[in-house]
């Protein structure tokens, strides 16, 4: 192709572009590829003022779920709601009943140890208020349940205060040798939890009087009939009494407790035994002159012929014995004998 028509071929093709641009023009903008024309311009928006709703009336009620007021009468919207507290703990009908009356015995808070060790309504027993407002002191103050310082209470006031009367005096202290104690039976490592264990037992040793004569309860020297008169009484109140014959363990003071077993099974161990004797028992006194000789039995008369048939049959002795004179064969000979 010769220049002049190369020029003419380019005029004629910008003259088809600007007639293409003159009539675009004449139509509305292209659709995209969604199907929509270019977008709109929006109107302009007028604020339309929205009714609040009236303020609630003085004299109507609350509303369950409402947030209560501050202490200056103020509610505090922003403050979250507190957790409602724990419901209090109900007093059981035993702490209602051992009244300051009975005992000086404030609870204590439950104890919660290792394998089941512990318990709920706790007292600290510290003194038992006879009924004419004396008191006996326990000591040291035992922590039992609150059951258990309960019978502890009626026995001293019931049982031991007519026991002291009858001696002449009145109680003073009651002797406790062991109460609550996280431990094993007979504290012997992987035995069975303890009823001390439980704060469920009482190890009394004595009961002092307040006119300082003590009361010991393994005490051999004590009167018998004291003695047995505590036996009665506390195998009457309480499920386990062990004492002395029980094992080696009670041998010097008396375990009580409130264990609860199938058909309320009791145990009651304890061997009251006999006093021992205030005197050492004397010696014989020595024979008078003047007794008459004593009668001795004599000895039996041997046969004739039996002795004369060993006489035979024996060599010639070799000693004699002190006493009799009896024949002794020699040790050589009868040595050889007896080969």
């Amino acid at each position: 192709m010769s220049a002049g028509a190369a020029m003419v071929t380019a005029a004629l093709a910008l003259t088809l572009v600007l007639a293409d641009r003159a009539e675009a023009r004449k139509y509305a903008a292209p659709l995209d590829i969604f199907g929509f024309g270019p977008p709109r311009p929006r109107a302009t928006v007028h604020a339309a003022k929205i009714p609040l709703p009236k303020p609630r009336p003085a004299e109507a009620p609350k509303a369950p779920d409402e947030a209560a007021p501050e202490a200056d009468g103020k509610p505090s919207p922003d403050k979250p709601a507190e957790a409602a507290p724990p419901p209090e703990k109900q007093v059981s009908a035993c702490r209602l009943a051992l009244t300051a009356e009975i005992a000086i015995a404030p609870s204590i808070p439950d104890i919660r140890g290792p394998g089941g060790c512990g318990g709920e309504d706790l007292v600290r027993l510290e003194a038992i208020v006879l009924p004419d407002k004396r008191k006996v002191a326990v000591k040291p103050a035992a922590i039992l349940r609150c059951t258990m310082a309960s019978a502890i209470a009626d026995w001293v006031r019931k049982d031991m205060v007519p026991l002291a009367t009858s001696l002449g005096s009145a109680i003073a202290d009651l002797d406790n040798f062991d109460s609550f104690e996280c431990r094993g039976r007979n504290r012997i490592a992987g035995a069975m939890l303890s009823e001390h264990g439980k704060a469920n037992a009482l190890d009394v040793r004595a009961i002092k009087l307040a006119n300082g004569q003590s009361i010991g309860l393994t005490d051999r020297t004590m009167s018998r009939d004291v003695r047995e008169r505590v036996l009665h009484s506390v195998c009457a109140r309480f499920s386990t009494v062990l004492g002395p014959g029980s094992d080696w363990y009670h041998e010097d003071h008396i375990h009580l407790d409130l264990a609860q077993r199938r058909n309320d099974y009791r145990i009651c161990q304890w061997n009251v035994w006999d006093p021992l004797p205030q005197i050492a028992p004397l010696l014989p006194a020595e024979r008078p002159e003047e007794a008459p000789p004593r009668e001795v039995a004599s000895k039996p008369e041997a046969k004739d012929g039996a002795d004369d048939e060993a006489a035979e049959k024996s060599p010639a002795p070799a000693n004699k014995s002190a006493a009799g004179g009896d024949k002794v064969p020699s040790r050589k000979r009868a040595t050889k004998k007896r080969r």
